[in-house]
């Protein structure tokens, strides 16, 4: 345990920033897991907000976050885009 009254305030930050962390976390697992099992626009909206939020908060980096992104945005494919390589073929 701290003996300082700054290790002490330093500690008390810490675990509120864990715990900060860890609902974040929680949160773009579930989030994810509910895009795989019906991707949709707007589930792919959400998964984008919270790699977006921790990216910024440096939960992860922000190289894996876009990598991340990235991955999603293929399982969600916009049907006007589709339609027009139909429609060109």
């Amino acid at each position: 345990m701290p003996v300082l009254k700054s290790s002490k305030k330093a500690l008390k930050v810490s675990r509120r920033r864990k715990d900060e962390n860890d609902i974040l976390r929680k949160n773009l697992r579930n989030a994810v897991k509910a895009l795989r099992a019906s991707p949709t626009t707007a589930s792919l909206k959400k998964v984008y907000s919270l790699l977006d939020r921790s990216a910024k908060k440096y939960v992860m980096h922000k190289n894996r976050a876009a990598r991340l992104k990235s991955g999603f945005s293929k399982l969600v494919k916009p049907a006007s885009k589709t339609s027009k390589k139909t429609a060109r073929l």
